[in-house]
């Protein structure tokens, strides 16, 4: 079957349904701690507008929750990344999900979300929440709008004792509103 090979290794090539440009490698893996700078770089233009800021260190505390898709012609330039917070027993949240202007609307962004969406398979996750103003491109992969509150009583309570910030946008806590404010909460069943 062609392209399973390079799926296997992370890698598009242009047989491959996830194909981001004809005959050019993308590799999505894990993020290492000499991606953090590229990274911050990459969301730097839209921390604050679509992406919570973080302090750099934010980013070093939660390396292990990055994949980075890097650039085919620039070693070491990372052109799209992606987090899989675990919130719960069977809950995450997708996290900084972004690309480069340079690659946008070649489908990155979707295979960097569906590389986070098999690795919540893969932990047994089954409901995987995000914050965003992007509500056409979630919807287009199967994420639905949050009505009401998604957590039953007894783990709502335990959340409740987080400091986590996407916590208390997960559970719609007033504190977190004007920060939310125009965002839509989404969740999809795995």
């Amino acid at each position: 079957m062609p392209g399973v090979f390079s799926l296997i290794l992370g890698m598009a090539t242009c047989r491959d349904r996830w194909c981001v440009g004809c005959c050019r490698m993308i590799q999505v893996r894990w993020a290492r701690g000499s991606d953090v700078i590229s990274i911050r770089e990459l969301v730097r233009p839209l921390a604050g507008n679509t992406l919570t800021p973080k302090d750099p260190v934010a980013y070093y505390e939660a390396l292990q929750q990055f994949r980075v898709a890097q650039d085919p012609d620039l070693p070491g330039r990372i052109i799209g990344c992606g987090a899989l917070h675990v919130m719960w027993d069977d809950l995450a949240e997708v996290r900084t999900l972004a690309v480069h202007p340079d690659f946008a609307r070649r489908g990155l962004g979707g295979r960097l979300l569906e590389t986070l969406l098999d690795d919540a398979r893969a932990l047994g996750l089954s409901r995987i929440f995000c914050l965003t103003f992007e509500v056409d491109f979630f919807t287009q992969h199967g994420f639905s709008p949050i009505v009401g509150q998604a957590a039953d009583p007894d783990v709502y309570a335990e959340l409740l004792r987080s400091y986590d910030e996407g916590v208390a946008e997960f559970l719609d806590l007033e504190r977190v509103k004007p920060n939310t404010l125009g965002n839509t909460r989404m969740l999809r069943l795995l």
